[in-house]
């Protein structure tokens, strides 16, 4: 990937640390770490090692890949257990969720949001304000599993459509239906960012 201007290295992951009700969300969950990892690139995530968390982390490591995964200690026996963290290739363990999404964003080069509860939706709801206040140009992407962020797309509009979003041009995640569309669309959007976009911008 030497061609790239702004080179992806690590996607970071947000979604549901329960499995949901349609047995394709953990599906999505396992072939997109598939693909990270046959990509060539390390998945970042929440650590959890149950529901979609789980899928993602062992379809990457299934194929090879390399997984960090960050947690606060609070959640490790709610999430996950110190012997299943084993298996991750890194794991780094925070004070608070402060913290873990503040690490989440340095070790990412883009986002991708499964489905997931209110957690899943607050962590890529900052990226994106983070994204709308200048902070950062890292992809963002979400994975639209069977229409499942529908309604969040319809939000946003009408958000907009009120006057709320006043730097929309700087919010502009993608909303892709199938997995393994997802990885290219990243690798493609490192190529057209203009060079070191992403990776000067200051630490949050």
């Amino acid at each position: 990937m030497s061609n790239e201007k702004f080179p992806i290295r690590s996607i970071c992951v947000y979604c549901g640390s329960q499995p949901g009700r349609n047995a394709d969300y953990m599906e999505a969950g396992r072939a997109l770490g598939r693909s990270i990892a046959e990509h060539g690139l390390k998945l970042v995530y929440g650590g959890g090692t149950r529901g979609i968390m789980g899928a993602v982390s062992s379809g990457v490591m299934s194929s090879g890949g390399r997984v960090t995964g960050i947690i606060p200690e609070f959640l490790m026996d709610k999430e996950a257990s110190k012997h299943s963290l084993s298996a991750l290739t890194e794991v780094i363990v925070t004070q608070d969720m402060h913290e873990r999404k503040h690490k989440m964003f340095e070790q990412s080069d883009a986002f991708v949001t499964l489905p997931g509860g209110i957690g899943t939706l607050e962590e890529i709801v900052e990226i994106m304000t983070w994204g709308q206040l200048g902070r950062h140009k890292k992809p963002m992407v979400f994975a639209n599993i069977n229409g499942f962020w529908d309604p969040m797309m319809d939000l946003l509009k009408h958000m907009a459509d009120e006057g709320f979003i006043h730097t929309s041009h700087l919010v502009k995640p993608m909303v892709i239906d199938r997995i393994e569309d997802i990885v290219p669309a990243i690798l493609e959007a490192g190529r057209s960012s203009p060079e070191g976009d992403a990776a000067t911008l200051e630490k949050m």
